[in-house]
């Protein structure tokens, strides 16, 4: 399928500014770094999000990437929210130029501890222009509210969908992305660079799909 090279970007703890500056090897999602494109915190609060998660639908991530539905007040005994240092993310360009073009965006959780994502990511495609958070795809299966826990080695997936309508359109080898909490407003946002041959994406439009165990569009 063409798919390109993906580029890993461990999440360091330190402190970044709001422009994200293009080309960045690795940028870091700090617990003190920009805040969310919506006015978001500067922080996701693991301990504050994590009583929440009563009553929500829950599905535990393990090593292989198997999903186990499991009670809401398991998880929010046993996990905390990600934010953000737990993580490592990948991104791939895939169907580049083709019907189906979109990013496909990997996260796994490389500690000791189990942790949650929910909702979809918040993501800017171009921070120096415009820093405004894609929406939610319109065609986006249900669930968007479930906390899926990670367990050390669990991974989790999204995408982000392109649309090039051939006119006005724009490009580039990076984007910005922030973990949601329960109440939608984005933590910090760190870079996430996609390199290989179809490294460059383009777009007129875009939207991003939820977070889920399975890879969207695995065919």
């Amino acid at each position: 399928m063409g798919a390109s090279i993906m580029t890993t970007h461990r999440l360091l703890r330190t402190v970044r500014s709001a422009a994200l500056a293009a080309g960045t090897a690795a940028l870091a999602l700090g617990l003190t770094a920009c805040a969310g494109a919506d006015g978001g915190p500067k922080a996701a609060g693991g301990d504050r999000t994590a009583a929440t998660a009563q009553g929500r639908s829950t599905s535990v991530v393990d090593g292989d990437g198997g999903a186990q539905q499991i009670t809401s007040r398991t998880t929010a005994a046993g996990a905390r929210q990600c934010h953000g240092d737990e993580l490592l993310v990948t991104a791939v360009h895939r169907f580049a130029g083709r019907q189906g073009d979109h990013l496909l965006v990997t996260a796994s959780n490389e500690g000791t501890e189990p942790c949650w994502v929910t909702s979809y990511p918040a993501v800017v495609l171009d921070w120096n222009t415009d820093n405004v958070a894609l929406p939610h795809a319109k065609q986006d299966a249900p669930g968007g509210d479930r906390h899926l826990t990670l367990r050390p080695g669990g991974k989790v997936y999204t995408a982000v969908n392109l649309f090039d309508h051939g006119t006005r359109s724009r490009t580039a080898r990076s984007f910005a992305l922030a973990l949601r909490g329960p109440d939608g407003h984005a933590g910090p946002y760190y870079s996430v660079d996609v390199k290989g041959r179809d490294a460059r994406f383009r777009w007129t439009e875009a939207d991003v799909l939820n977070w889920n165990t399975e890879k969207p569009y695995d065919f």
